[in-house]
């Protein structure tokens, strides 16, 4: 699944969807897949938003390869084709790989710079990373 457009002035999914998009995918990945109605009911909460709409939506994401759809009788059920940890490490591979290809060692400089604070696990994960790339290399 590729998502094409890359938000870098948003923040969280609104990176990769649109508003609507983004909180019908929360509304999905809570669990149990959904109707059209059940995911229009739950975005009735915060303010009107007509069937047709959250169903053009959904069908879009289902065309995106985002979405599955299981048919019962005349409703259609939806559900993601990941989960949200699943979707979030595939897209943020995708975008350190497109960066890396197109602006190299940069991106991991800039990285290692925007590290504030030193999350000492993440310092234990970045060093057996180098150890097992350096290991690789070697043989």
């Amino acid at each position: 699944m590729n998502i094409n457009n890359f938000r870098f002035d948003q923040v969280g999914l609104n990176r990769f969807f649109g508003p609507l998009e983004a909180k019908i995918m929360d509304i999905l990945w809570e669990g149990s897949e959904k109707s059209i109605k059940q995911v229009q009911q739950r975005l009735e909460i915060e303010k009107s938003i007509n069937f047709n709409t959250v169903m053009t939506v959904m069908n879009r994401l289902l065309e995106k390869g985002i979405l599955q759809k299981r048919v019962e009788g005349r409703t259609s059920f939806f559900k993601p084709v990941k989960t949200k940890e699943e979707f979030i490490e595939e897209q943020s591979k995708k975008l350190t790989d497109n960066l890396l290809d197109e602006f190299g060692g940069l991106v991991v400089n800039h990285m290692l710079d925007s590290l504030t604070e030193v999350d000492q696990q993440l310092l234990n994960r970045l060093e057996e990373k180098i150890d097992q790339l350096k290991k690789g290399k070697k043989q």
